[in-house]
């Protein structure tokens, strides 16, 4: 699809500084940007760049003042950045119209779905499965009985979301992920063999909630896992029975929430973060990456470590561990030297 600068202007309420009809039809970056591309500038440490790219139409702040002459035509706005993001988005939906159902997919007579949707070949809707105006379901998905998407969700290909699990509004799930599978739930008896617990409760997905490649969501043994919303998560995340995760809180890839444990409001969770089950978590909360968290914590904090502590008290710590070798190499001196004065 081409646009032109003008009506760019118009969706970023922007200035144009140059041509209003040059077309683009792709975005790029800055130092690679060809003919017909639109980029952004917002780093300062990029600005050699605007005075050499190729690219079409350039996005700057509206504070911007060039020093020399530019063959781009520029498009002022207050922000940069967040305009160029809000680009991104307009592209990728529009990368993703489609409005079809393709052969062969299978959907239950019982199926509900809404206006304008896309079905991928080889998906399989249960009974009873209940479907938002716009949602798109890409092909090889697997959506099982009695479960709500509401309007406005993409799910990319290869995804399983088992029965009744419940996904809100305008949510993205990517390929792979596997949403309702049964939680870990065993017990031993008196033999030593672990009995599957069967996993009865669902998983509600809100509004808004993004959630990255190949992760997993477990439906709870009884009652709800829910993903409140807002929250995003990254690739490969496991988030097990019953778990709750607070709105608008981000989690990175590989990390691990066990069994009814809650995590609060606008967390902020790095990479490879393991939880132990049955703790909860504040709001606003930081946890640095590779942090092992066993225990519960209060609003506002920022933690990191194995077993995690406070953030600075652990900062504290590692200065101290880095010198073990000088101390032990102290220590023993001291010690030779008070053996050797007892023996004076």
């Amino acid at each position: 699809m081409k646009f032109t600068a003008n009506q760019i202007a118009e969706i970023l309420e922007g200035e144009i500084i140059g041509d209003p009809l040059v077309e683009v039809s792709t975005l790029s970056k800055i130092e690679e940007g060809q003919k017909g591309s639109l980029t952004f500038l917002s780093n300062p440490k990029y600005t050699p760049y605007i005075y050499s790219t190729n690219a079409s139409v350039v996005v700057v702040n509206k504070t911007f003042v060039p020093e020399k002459e530019i063959s781009a035509t520029l498009l002022k706005v207050d922000d940069a950045y967040k305009s160029f993001s809000t680009l991104l988005e307009f592209y990728s939906q529009s990368k993703q119209v489609k409005s079809q159902i393709e052969k062969p997919s299978f959907i239950s007579d019982s199926a509900v779905i809404g206006e304008n949707p896309y079905v991928g070949a080889f998906v399989y809707i249960g009974e009873n499965v209940k479907i938002g105006n716009n949602v798109k379901i890409y092909p090889n998905s697997y959506i099982g009985n009695d479960v709500v998407i509401g309007d406005n969700t993409v799910i990319f290909s290869g995804v399983n979301i088992y029965h009744e699990t419940q996904i809100g509004k305008n949510c993205m799930i990517n390929s792979g992920c596997v949403i309702g599978a049964d939680g870990f739930g065993f017990v031993p008896n008196e033999e030593g063999v672990y009995n599957k617990i069967p996993q009865i409760g669902n998983v509600i997905i809100e509004d808004n909630v993004n959630i990255g490649a190949c992760s997993t969501v477990d439906r709870a043994t009884l009652g709800s896992t829910i993903i409140r919303k807002g929250v995003k998560l990254d690739n490969q995340i496991q988030i097990a029975h019953n778990v709750e995760i607070g709105k608008n809180t981000v989690i990175a890839s590989q990390t691990g929430v066990a069994g009814s444990t809650k995590i609060g409001e606008s967390c902020q969770i790095g990479g490879q973060v393991g939880f132990a089950g049955h703790i909860t978590i504040g709001n606003n909360v930081k946890i640095q990456g590779q942090s092992g968290v066993t225990s519960n914590f209060k609003d506002g904090e920022v933690i990191q470590g194995t077993y995690a502590f406070n953030y600075i008290d652990w900062n504290k710590s590692h200065i101290h561990f880095k010198n073990l070798p000088k101390l032990a190499t102290t220590i023993h001196k001291l010690e030779k030297e008070i053996k050797a004065l007892k023996e004076k």
